[in-house]
Formats: C-alpha cells, structure tokens, sequence
C-alpha cells in the first residue's frame, strides 16, 4: 500500500457528498469521526445505487469488521468531498474497500481509509457466501495489481 496519497487515477468510482456545518470540531476542520461516516456513506450509497440492497428487509447483511484512515489535509465544511472506491481484495464473505476523500477540485487525497465488510445472515450473524451479483459489482472496481 502506498505511504503517501493517492490520485484520483487510483479509484474506479466516486461518489460526491457535501460536508455539514456540524462536521467541523472545535480546531476548524472535519472530525476524524466524520471521516469514517464518509466512507460508510458513500459505501452504502454505491450499493444502494447498483444493487438491490435493502437494508431494512434483505436476509443477509454485511457488518463491518476492520477499518483505518490515514489523514494527509485537512477538510473542513464548507468543502465537498468526492469519495473515490476501489475493491483490494474479495473473499468468499468478505470485501475490503480502500476509500480516498478528495477536497473540493484537489487531484491528491486528504485522507485514504479502508473497510472490510463481512456478508453474514441477517438473524444468526454467521458468515454467509456473497451472491454472484454483489461479487461481480465488487470485480468491475477490483484494484488491479501494480
């Protein structure tokens, strides 16, 4: 994984989500909480946008299992942030997603998290195989190796 950050060459897909006046802490820029609601947003927003997620009604759920961020700039509201995704990895069960959040026009990341989410059976929270749907959606913005 690279040290420093990233471009916007380096995501397949992006999602655009404006920051709040709220998002801001007391030192002027975006709390790193807010960073994490960024990627779990633009996350879902990119599933509910390209498959028939339903997470109110649908048996099997993906929960979160790892996360991390690294921070390069500050974002602070009024920017908007576009939310690039790429796919690193697909597993029977799990996903990881490598988020980049870009400020306003900027070509570099401010911040590059990642997430693992896990498919598990809505009622008993086992692990449970992707469907062949959701695993070709993750293939079209796999990260191709360098």
């Amino acid at each position: 994984m690279r040290i420093g950050p990233d471009t916007r060459a380096d995501y397949k897909t992006f999602q655009v989500v404006p920051t709040r006046w709220n998002d801001n802490d007391s030192f002027g820029h975006l709390n790193n909480a807010v960073h994490y609601s960024l990627f779990d947003s633009a996350i879902a927003g990119w599933l509910m946008e390209n498959t028939s997620l339903d997470v109110a009604n649908d048996e099997q759920i993906c929960v979160v299992v790892e996360n991390g961020c690294n921070y390069f700039e500050e974002i602070s509201f009024p920017d908007v942030v576009t939310v690039g995704l790429r796919i690193t990895h697909i597993g029977t069960s799990s996903v990881r997603y490598e988020i980049g959040l870009f400020r306003n026009d900027d070509l570099v990341t401010a911040a590059r998290g990642h997430f693992v989410h896990v498919y598990v059976n809505e009622k008993s929270r086992a692990p449970e195989p992707m469907s062949d749907t959701v695993r070709a959606l993750f293939t079209s913005i796999l990260k191709s190796e360098d």
